[in-house]
């Protein structure tokens, strides 16, 4: 895998958790606008961390793991792709949770 091994893993995390939004109707994709109010702090917050860590170089990348493409502060590709991936993973997890435990007290 190589160099596409952390863009793999984050891929799983997709494949894995987007049905979430068709079988639980978790509705994470349905609401774009909600969806970015959550994501954007994530990336800003966590990109800024990075690219200071990155910089003063306590944080670095094993080039053997990542594509090498860059973004201006000198962030990996996969590592933005991570602050988006993850939390929308997270996101579509939450509500399929809420949305079952919703359906089961309204069983009662």
């Amino acid at each position: 895998m190589g160099k596409y091994e952390y863009l793999a893993l984050l891929a799983g995390c997709v494949v894995l958790t987007l049905p979430l939004e068709f079988v639980f109707r978790a509705r994470v994709w349905r609401r774009p606008r909600r969806a970015l109010r959550a994501l954007v702090p994530v990336v800003l917050v966590f990109g800024t961390w990075d690219a200071v860590a990155i910089a003063l170089g306590h944080w670095w990348f094993n080039p053997r793991f990542v594509t090498g493409t860059e973004l201006p502060p000198g962030l990996p590709v996969e590592e933005i792709a991570f602050f988006v991936v993850i939390p929308l993973c997270g996101l579509l997890t939450f509500e399929a949770i809420r949305n079952l435990l919703a359906r089961s007290q309204t069983r009662r």
